[in-house]
């Protein structure tokens, strides 16, 4: 165990043996998660910047083309990592923390032979699409990005597992270690390709897939220290099982996911060619450092919020819920509030002067982004209840109207149209989360005894 583990141990063993009354007793309580969730921020502050500043250089140094082939490789990129994720991490969160929290060094052993079986299904259809690029001859750097985005796929989905494991044992600490490593090989890598005249959507995407493996590599090589070993873990097939059974309705609510956000990269190349969809990554770099802030505090409070759930049922988990909404929302008016007034100046300094044609799309962006954040807290919840089949319910409903609503706008207003499509399947997924969890610690609570909440 390293000194920042023990640290932590140490305060939580502390807050455990006092009193958690009075404002010190509170300050106690709350130290140990402030301290995490500091850790996590930092983690994925790390991973968040140095993709935010890979993609803000691309945009600078590559023509809009190439940037669009960067990312429509990127949105189909998301498209199959949907899956991984689904099947894998986010059950990793929920099931650490409730099922295997005493088993985890053998159910991470078991996760690794599921991380096999996903990343060669994304490999093949990564590479299938490649295949077909470079058949049809395509001039504007997509059959170059789609093969490197085949080659990264494997590299950074091992990575994600690496780093995801630390948090199973809530210790972030070791993860923002490997952050760190990984931020710094990819932004020295990127400056040394430019300046080599190197630099394209491949070797972009090859960069990538070198950090992620050093990286991965690295926290593999310290992970049994952390992990705890109490009891044998699950064989392969029985965490599939499990891990199927959350899964399934996880990832139909990915793909639900990517309908109404990353169908806009594909449909605008289609209809406009890829400079619009260089325009509209260059739009959403902006809410990345928010987006990926919001993600490390989701992958630290899932498997907090799955034993709340467990252990005080529906009190807990409406408390939860309050204060998580609360946390994201406010976090993303924050943000915005401080970036939407100096929109031009931001283009100007980000993009050297380019894409300053869509800078007044901005507030729009904003609103989206806060409506997608206030969302966060009750689907954290809906996960840790193990109902991802709601979830999918909500995002099922958001895609049905943006299909209706933001494809029509798309073909016709183009970037502006795609745009408030994303605005109003926003505002509707978080209003469908908010009612069926509402509903779900309804029905939870009527079935807890009487005396329940005031054990």
């Amino acid at each position: 165990m390293n000194s920042q583990d023990s640290t932590t141990a140490v305060m939580e063993q502390t807050v455990a043996a006092s009193p958690a009354r009075g404002p010190m007793g509170k300050l106690r309580k709350a130290l140990p998660w402030a301290t995490k969730g500091g850790l996590a921020i930092v983690d994925q502050g790390l991973i968040s910047g140095s993709n935010f500043l890979l993609g803000i250089l691309l945009a600078r140094w590559l023509v809009p083309e190439q940037y669009g082939a960067y990312a429509l490789a990127f949105s189909l990129f998301l498209l199959l990592s949907f899956l991984y994720h689904s099947m894998l991490l986010e059950p990793m969160a929920v099931f650490s923390g409730s099922a295997y929290h005493k088993s985890l060094r053998g159910y991470l052993g078991a996760l690794v032979w599921i991380h096999l079986a996903i990343t060669a299904l994304t490999i093949v259809c990564l590479g299938g699409a490649a295949g077909v690029a470079f058949l049809r001859g395509e001039g504007n750097g997509l059959p170059g990005a789609l093969l490197g985005v085949t080659i990264a796929s494997p590299c950074i989905l091992l990575f994600w597992l690496a780093r995801r494991a630390y948090y199973m044992e809530l210790s972030p600490a070791r993860a923002a270690t490997g952050a760190f490593i990984y931020c710094v090989l990819l932004v020295s890598g990127l400056f040394l390709l430019y300046r080599r005249g190197l630099l394209s959507p491949l070797t972009a995407y090859e960069l990538m897939a070198t950090g992620a493996l050093v990286t991965a590599a690295y926290l593999f090589a310290n992970l049994r220290k952390v992990l705890s070993s109490q009891e044998p873990g699950p064989t392969a097939r029985e965490a599939w099982r499990k891990h199927w059974g959350y899964g399934r309705w996880a990832l139909a609510s990915a793909l639900a996911t990517w309908i109404p956000y990353y169908m806009y990269y594909p449909l605008l190349s289609m209809w406009f060619g890829m400079a619009p969809a260089g325009q509209l990554r260059a739009l959403m770099n902006l809410a990345l450092p928010l987006e990926q802030s919001f993600t490390a505090l989701s992958c630290l409070f899932l498997p907090y919020a799955a034993r709340l759930w467990d252990e005080e049922g529906a009190k807990g988990s409406a408390m939860i819920t309050r204060r998580l909404t609360l946390l994201f929302t406010v976090g993303a008016v924050v943000y915005w509030a401080a970036m939407v007034p100096l929109k031009m100046q931001v283009f100007h300094l980000l993009y050297g002067g380019k894409y300053l044609e869509v800078a007044y799309l901005i507030p729009l962006v904003a609103l989206e982004t806060t409506l997608w954040s206030a969302a966060f807290g009750p689907t954290i919840v809906l996960r840790a209840m193990e109902a991802p089949q709601l979830v999918f319910q909500a995002r099922l409903a958001a895609s049905a109207l943006s299909l209706v609503v933001g494809l029509p706008l798309t073909f016709k207003y183009g970037l502006w149209g795609c745009v408030v499509g994303i605005v109003v399947t926003n505002a509707v997924g978080f209003v469908m989360c908010m009612a069926l969890l509402r509903r779900r610690v309804s029905n939870r609570a009527l079935l807890e005894p009487a005396g329940a909440e005031s054990s």
